[in-house]
């Protein structure tokens, strides 16, 4: 006889387990520490510091990785940095991190959605894949969907990654999350939805105790996101010892700029704001160890941290370098404002109207050149041309070393671009030249002509001239926008064939050029970097035109406001447009970057008088004499005429003899 045993689970025990794995407390989230025992950078990461992830090197991320923690009751973290400090760093540590320690529904928002495929492709898939504790909660296979491009969800279903762009309404929309990254606020632009930042905000509003961690380079104020949440927010400041006296202070780029030795950039140092003596780049480890993050608006820190952190605290970066970025970007607004941005973390202050035009009028009415001449200095020549329904205009622009600039000339050119004769007269406008105050006569090197409007039929007129010396441009609509790109490649939206234009079509940051030109016009000292000469002989309606556009602020239908350049409707502007198409072709030509030896060679064959015609010596002295006797012959006097000869005397005595 058989006997079956079946055993039966023990009900009770299986309640109190449950129970138990109820009521039990949650383990501590530290996110430095799981940071520690699970980052390794990999040398194509960090090619100077491979390994595990090193405390000591990032000890300004300390406190932003503890307010990111739930022990930290603040709700919202901001972090406004400067560029390749690590940032991304912090934000993969708190995203890998919670996943794994406290899984729940995770927001992660880009810019856009390409930049959100971008990140999932080059950070988020490595992190997933090499980091032990992450790789078994989500496996590489695909299953019904849950692990794809923007949404990774762990194979217990207990959390998610939804990966979104904040160009997309939809993206941000009927989900609520408990955590979020809001990354590159900065630029952040509105979509068809209204302001992408509180859409986001918005998905954790129902969850009480929601952590969201906004973090960005700045970009221009007024108008930047990250700078108004630091203002915000606690506004914590990293303070350090001094390595003397110990006395604790910021390390502001304003002190290391008062000590810059501009012929010795590897000299760059701070100086202690108490004792006086000089802080070396070889100070900074023993400092960092010594950090505090000091509130200077402690009232926010119960629910908004903000955080503030520059190069200069970064091993990733020296101060020489920071010196020598300064000294190349300098008097540049344009590069000024990359380098406050990316170097220094802090945000740039436009200003939002140019000078009055009648200001500018006056200075070119008192200059040392005519219209139409190019002045000393002027070795680069470029063009921008503006198209328009019934006329064509175009700007003549030089350009000399440190980026200085001088207008030359400036037309319109009746019809449309599709019309012959505005076609020839255009032809005639390349081909043509003007004369330098060495008697050179110089054509234009590069010629930028606006392909925003009547694009194909720009392009039938722009292919009969070299891509090298014509090129097509456009405003991009971002004020995030790189300074000069490429068009990608474009289809026709009838046929689908990629246009061929995209092969001399650049996108430029309309924006950028007007502020910088703003900044730049108003320089007065000719020699100094960025300057812009206006010749006399200029009418008034050239400065009204230069000066038609200012930022302002436009409030939005959901309260959002977004900075935008406008203009009075019954002032033209095209002069402003085309000395930002100028200025795109001289970016093109190289003129920002242009080595010195590049200008003293342009300079040595342009700003020297034309040699004198040589001839063979014996043509020479053939055609010499030729010229030596026509000249006597001109400038003989004639000859007095003969007296008739009286005929001879006759003998009439003779005669008769």
């Amino acid at each position: 006889m058989n006997i079956i045993t079946v055993d039966t689970a023990n009900a009770e025990r299986i309640a109190y387990e449950v129970l138990a794995d109820v009521i039990k407390p949650p383990e501590k989230v530290d996110y430095l520490a799981w940071a520690e025992n699970n980052i390794v950078f990999s040398e194509l990461e960090s090619p100077d510091y491979p390994g595990p992830y090193n405390r000591r090197l990032f000890r300004y991320f300390d406190a932003v990785l503890q307010a990111l923690s739930p022990d930290d009751l603040c709700r919202i973290v901001s972090l406004m940095k400067s560029a390749q400090i690590g940032g991304t760093v912090a934000a993969n540590i708190f995203t890998g991190g919670s996943m794994d320690m406290d899984p729940s529904w995770f927001l992660y928002v880009h810019p856009t959605e390409n930049n959100a495929e971008r990140w999932s492709k080059m950070k988020l898939a490595p992190m997933l894949r090499n980091t032990t504790s992450l790789t078994s909660l989500f496996p590489k296979k695909s299953r019904d969907g849950l692990d794809s491009l923007l949404y990774k969800e762990r194979a217990d279903g207990r959390g998610a990654i939804q990966i979104s762009g904040a160009n997309s309404a939809a993206s941000l929309s009927q989900v609520t999350m408990k955590r979020q990254v809001q990354d590159d606020l900065s630029k952040w632009e509105t979509n068809t939805g209204g302001d992408p930042e509180t859409q986001a905000d918005s998905r954790s509003r129902g969850v009480e105790e929601a952590k969201i961690f906004k973090i960005s380079t700045p970009l221009v104020m007024p108008g930047c996101r990250i700078t108004k949440n630091f203002e915000d927010g606690s506004q914590e400041y990293p303070y350090v010892p001094c390595p003397h006296c110990g006395h604790y202070q910021v390390l502001e780029w304003e002190n290391m700029l008062a000590n810059l030795d501009e012929a010795h950039p590897e000299k760059a140092h701070f100086t202690c704001i108490e004792c006086g003596t000089e802080i070396e780049e070889y100070h900074r480890q023993t400092m960092l160890d010594g950090l505090q993050f000091r509130p200077h608006n402690p009232s926010q820190m119960r629910f908004h941290r903000s955080f503030y952190i520059w190069s200069a605290y970064s091993p990733l970066q020296s101060w020489e370098r920071i010196a020598r970025e300064w000294l190349s970007a300098r008097g540049d607004p344009a590069s000024e404002q990359t380098f406050l941005n990316d170097t220094v973390g802090k945000a740039y202050v436009t200003l939002g109207e140019a000078p009055p035009w009648e200001a500018l009028r006056d200075r070119g009415a008192a200059s040392d050149y005519p219209r139409g001449k190019i002045p000393v200095g002027g070795i680069i020549v470029t063009i921008g041309i503006d198209c328009q329904g019934d006329r064509v205009e175009w700007q003549l622009v030089v350009w000399g070393r440190d980026f200085r600039r001088w207008v030359v000339d400036c037309g319109v050119i009746p019809g449309h671009i599709t019309e012959k004769s505005c076609q020839e007269r255009l032809d005639a406008l390349v081909a043509q030249t003007w004369t330098n105050s060495y008697g050179q006569k110089l054509a234009a090197d590069k010629i930028a002509i606006d392909g925003n409007a009547y694009t194909e039929d720009v392009w039938l007129w722009a292919k009969r001239h070299p891509a090298s010396r014509v090129v097509m441009v456009r405003g991009a609509k971002s004020e995030s926008a790189p300074l000069t790109q490429r068009v990608k490649k474009e289809r026709n939206h009838k046929t689908g064939k990629i246009l061929n234009y995209s092969k001399r079509f650049y996108n430029f940051n309309g924006s950028i050029l007007k502020m910088a030109l703003y900044r730049n016009v108003a320089k007065l000292d000719p020699m100094e970097r960025g300057f812009v000469g206006f010749p006399t002989g200029l009418e008034d309606e050239y400065y009204r035109q230069l000066t038609a556009e200012r930022r302002v602020p436009k409030k939005k239908k959901d309260g959002f406001v977004e900075y935008v350049w406008e203009k009075d409707p019954a002032q033209a502007n095209e002069m402003l447009d085309t000395m930002n198409q100028a200025e795109v072709a001289a970016i093109l030509f190289g003129v920002r970057g242009m080595p010195d030896k590049i200008w003293d060679r342009l300079e040595s064959e342009r700003e020297v008088h034309p040699p004198e015609a040589q001839f063979d010596f014996e043509d020479g002295l053939f055609s010499a004499l030729k010229t030596a006797v026509a000249v006597i012959k001109a400038t003989a006097a004639p000859p007095v005429p003969a007296e008739p000869k009286k005929p001879p005397r006759t003998n009439r005595w003779a005669k008769r003899k």
